[in-house]
């Protein structure tokens, strides 16, 4: 008889549960430092576009500074508004210092600027970057009442409540300050602040300009003056010595010298033998007032010219000859020219 052989059962072979694959510690870092490589490119081209957009600007302003050396308010203008768009504010103001004031000079933006001249003090921003040379930021001047009173009620007034102000140093001196503005509390960022200062600093170049080149001009003027004035002084010496016991011609040249010279239309001389004028000299007067004056006395009438001239031996300078009484009745026309001058003992008429 056959055994029958036991049927052994294994036990269920356990099944596997699906697992989740792991990422390796060296891809989480990759991702995480090719995240940070693309931040930082982003942060460097926006960097790179505002240094652009700066040196732009920078460059447009000195161009104009190069182009408008007679005309300093076109510079300021220009300065001030590229201040404000590139330092994201909502407008730009500048000030000049005159004595210990400062007053308007330019201003370019949406807040309203309605102060032409205040005290040269610390109770406002730009009177404390002046007095201190030295940039002022205050995030929301709408809640400094105590530091800055007069800034405060400004602020109130004119809506603005961040501010940066920045002085215009010429060497140890500031002669004005530059200002930008916000009308919502948003301190402005460090390469902002350093940006408006550079914008300070061409403006005190620009003036400085302008400055040197008034100089020079009067410097040049005063020199073609003494260099007139000289050569009508030889003038006068080489008549003198070609003439030798005559007056007239060197009267004539005299007088011809001086209407020149003081940029006259025309001009007259007369002698005082203290009770009236004898004209001795006419150059380029009409024929109807030579005829009227020449070989004529003259007496000045108290109130005229000529009178207040014998009487205080002063230069008598009328701006309109219409406003005054007639000289002497023999020169009544001379009322119709606008403007004379005469210096004693002798006179000259301009118009």
């Amino acid at each position: 008889m056959a055994k029958r052989g036991k049927t052994v059962r294994k036990p269920p072979t356990a099944r596997k549960a699906p697992t989740t694959r792991t990422r390796a510690p060296k891809e989480i870092d990759l991702k995480k430092e090719n995240a940070t490589l693309r931040r930082e490119l982003a942060e460097a081209l926006e960097r790179e576009k505002a240094t652009q957009r700066q040196q732009a600007a920078t460059a447009d302003v000195l161009k104009i500074i190069s182009r408008s050396t007679f005309d300093l308010q076109k510079v300021l203008d220009t300065l001030t508004e590229s201040a404000c768009r590139l330092c994201d504010a909502f407008d730009a103001v500048l000030f000049m210092r005159e004595g210990e004031s400062l007053s308007f000079a330019a201003h370019y933006g949406p807040i309203p600027i309605d102060v032409t001249k205040w005290p040269l003090t610390r109770a406002w921003t730009n009177g404390r970057a002046v007095i201190d040379r030295k940039s002022i930021h205050v995030q929301d001047l709408q809640a400094e009442k105590a530091e800055f009173p007069d800034g405060y009620v400004m602020a109130q007034r004119m809506g603005h409540r961040t501010s940066l102000t920045v002085p215009l140093l010429r060497g140890e001196e500031a002669i004005g300050s530059l200002t930008i503005r916000r009308s919502e509390v948003r301190p402005f960022t460090p390469r902002q602040i350093e940006l408006a200062e550079t914008f300070a600093d061409q403006a005190v170049i620009a003036i400085e300009n302008v400055r040197l080149f008034d100089e020079v001009q009067a410097r040049t003027r005063d020199l073609a003056e003494s260099l007139q004035q000289q050569t009508a002084t030889s003038e006068v010496l080489q008549t003198i010595s070609a003439s030798p016991g005559e007056l007239e011609p060197v009267f004539q040249k005299m007088l011809e010298n001086a209407t020149r010279i003081c940029g006259a239309n025309f001009g007259t001389m007369a002698l005082y033998d203290g009770d009236s004028f004898l004209t001795v000299a006419l150059y380029n007067v009409p024929d109807a007032y030579a005829s009227a004056q020449m070989d004529k006395p003259i007496r000045p009438h108290p109130k005229s010219g000529l009178g207040t001239l014998v009487r205080t031996r002063q230069v008598v300078h009328i701006e309109d000859l219409r406003t005054q009484p007639p000289i002497a009745m023999a020169i009544q026309p001379l009322s119709q020219c606008p403007t004379s001058r005469g210096p004693a003992p002798s006179s000259s008429s301009r118009c």
